[in-house]
C-alpha cells in the first residue's frame, strides 16, 4: 500500500502553479508543521505534491488516510508504520500526509516525530485543523496554510488565458475578460469540474461531503433538515440570516441546533458566515449573518434560483478573494438601515460590490449606503468594485475609488 500510495503521489499531474505554494515554500525553512487545509477536492494533494517536487523524491516520507486500507488504524500503529516506512524507503526526515484528520490521536504521533526533528507536510478538510483545536494539539508549533478553490488568476491560468496585461488592456481585451468573469462566476474553480465539466462532479462532491463530513462525523440526526438547510444556504449567496427565523422555517427545536449545523457545514469548508461591524460583541453576535459559499460553480450548479443572480455571485466571489488574505471581515450596516457588503477593520477599508454601474438607480443605491456609514465609521478609504473602471472622487472626505472586478480579481 505504501508503495503504492508513494508511487501515484509521484506521478500525479501536478497542474498548475497554485499561488500558495510560496507560502508553504516559506514555512518549509521553519522546523514547525505545515498544515494545509481545505475543501476536498480543492488541490491539497496537488500543492503538496508541488511542493514534494521541490523537496525531491528520495526526501520524504508518504502516507495517504484517505486509504480505505488504513481503516482501523490507531495512534498505536503509529510506530509499526513508522518502521516500515524505514525498511521500504530507508530513513528520511521529513513526512508528507494527507487528510490526517481520519486518524484519531494523530496529533500525538507528529509532536512525538517533531521533537526528534522530523519535518511534516500535512493536508486536512476539517477546518477545525487550522482552528483553536489545531493550536491545543499541536501547541503553536504549526503553520497554517488554508487553500481555496481557484483563485480568478489561476482560473485564467488553467484555462490558458493569460494575455491579459492590465497596464495595456484594449477595448477588445477588457470585455473579453468580463466574459472570462462571468464563465468563473458559473463555473466557478474546483479543478477537477473545470477539467471534466460534463460530468457531475460538483454534485458528488457536496453530497459526499454533506454525508461524510457532516452528518457522518458529527453525529447529524435530522439530515433532511440539514440537506434542507444546505440547500437554502446554497440557493441565496450573500443574503443575511438570522438563526431564529432559519429556526422556524425549518421547524427544529432550538436556535442552537440551527448553530450547531451551520457550524458543521462551516467546518467542512463549504459555506463562510460573516459578522456585522460591530463594537459591541454581543451585538456582533445576535445580528443577521451573512452567508457565502466556498465555490461560486459549486452555488450555481447545485442551488435553485429564478434568475442568474449574477450580483450576488459577483458578491461572493470578492468575498472568496478577500478571504483569502485575512479572515477579519465583517459587513455593515448603516444608521440609516443601508447595507455595507464589506468592512476590513485591519487596513479600515470599505467595499461595495456594484453588478452594473451603469444603472443610476443602482449606482446612487451603492453611494448612499457609504455615505450613510460614514456617520458610524470613519475608513480609510472606500472602494466600489463594479463592472467599468470610472473616475475616483471624495466623499465627505473619503476617498472612493471605482474599479472594475475583474481586474481587481487579478490582484487576488
Amino acid at each position: 500500500m505504501l508503495l503504492e500510495q508513494l508511487q501515484a503521489f509521484w506521478d500525479r499531474d501536478t497542474g498548475i502553479k497554485r499561488a500558495q505554494l510560496a507560502r508553504v515554500e516559506q514555512a518549509a525553512e521553519v522546523p514547525h508543521a505545515v498544515v494545509i487545509s481545505g475543501l476536498r477536492r480543492v488541490g491539497k494533494s496537488t500543492l503538496l505534491a508541488q511542493m514534494a517536487h521541490r523537496l525531491g523524491e528520495g526526501s520524504f516520507y508518504y502516507v495517504n488516510f484517505e486509504d480505505d486500507r488504513f481503516l482501523g488504524f490507531r495512534p498505536d500503529d503509529a510506530t509499526h508504520l513508522y518502521s516500515t516506512l524505514v525498511e521500504l524507503f530507508g530513513e528520511r526526515k521529513t513526512f508528507v500526509i494527507d487528510e490526517i484528520q481520519n486518524i484519531e490521536g494523530w496529533e500525538a504521533f507528529v509532536r512525538r516525530f517533531m521533537d526528534l526533528g522530523y519535518k511534516f507536510f500535512i493536508t486536512g478538510s476539517n477546518a477545525s485543523l487550522l482552528s483553536r483545536e489545531l493550536g491545543t494539539r499541536l501547541t503553536g508549533r504549526y503553520v497554517p496554510v488554508e487553500l481555496f478553490p481557484f483563485s480568478f488568476d489561476e482560473y485564467l491560468r488553467f484555462k490558458n488565458e493569460t494575455a491579459f496585461d492590465l497596464a495595456r488592456l484594449t477595448t477588445t481585451d477588457s470585455a473579453l475578460l468580463q466574459k472570462e468573469l462571468l464563465s468563473y462566476l458559473q463555473f466557478g474553480g474546483i479543478p477537477d469540474s473545470l477539467k471534466y465539466p460534463e460530468l457531475p462532479l460538483l454534485r458528488t462532491l457536496y453530497d459526499d461531503i454533506l454525508y461524510r463530513d457532516v452528518v457522518t462525523r458529527h453525529r447529524v440526526d435530522s439530515v433532511p433538515v440539514i440537506k434542507e438547510l444546505g440547500s437554502f444556504l446554497l440557493s441565496n449567496p450573500a443574503a443575511l440570516i438570522s438563526f431564529n427565523k432559519l429556526k422556524e422555517q425549518f421547524k427544529v427545536g432550538s436556535v442552537n441546533t440551527i448553530k450547531n449545523y451551520i457550524g458543521f457545514l462551516e467546518n467542512s469548508w463549504l459555506f463562510f458566515t460573516v459578522n456585522v461591524y460591530a463594537h459591541s460583541v454581543k451585538r456582533q453576535q445576535i445580528a443577521p449573518k451573512k452567508v457565502y459559499c466556498i465555490d461560486t460553480g459549486m452555488g450555481n450548479s447545485l442551488g435553485f434560483s429564478f434568475s442568474p443572480n449574477t450580483g450576488r455571485w459577483l458578491e461572493n466571489a470578492i468575498f472568496l478573494a478577500l478571504r483569502r488574505r485575512t479572515s477579519e471581515i465583517h459587513y455593515c450596516m448603516t444608521p440609516g438601515g443601508y447595507e455595507v457588503d464589506f468592512f476590513l477593520p485591519t487596513t479600515g477599508q470599505l467595499i461595495q460590490v456594484c453588478h452594473d454601474y451603469t444603472n443610476e438607480a443602482a449606482r446612487k443605491r451603492e453611494i448612499r449606503a457609504l455615505e450613510d456609514v460614514f456617520q458610524a465609521i470613519r475608513p480609510s478609504e472606500a472602494l466600489i468594485l463594479t463592472d467599468m473602471n470610472d473616475t475616483p472622487f471624495t466623499l465627505r472626505g473619503v476617498p472612493v475609488q471605482v474599479r472594475k472586478a475583474a481586474e481587481w480579481l487579478l490582484d487576488d
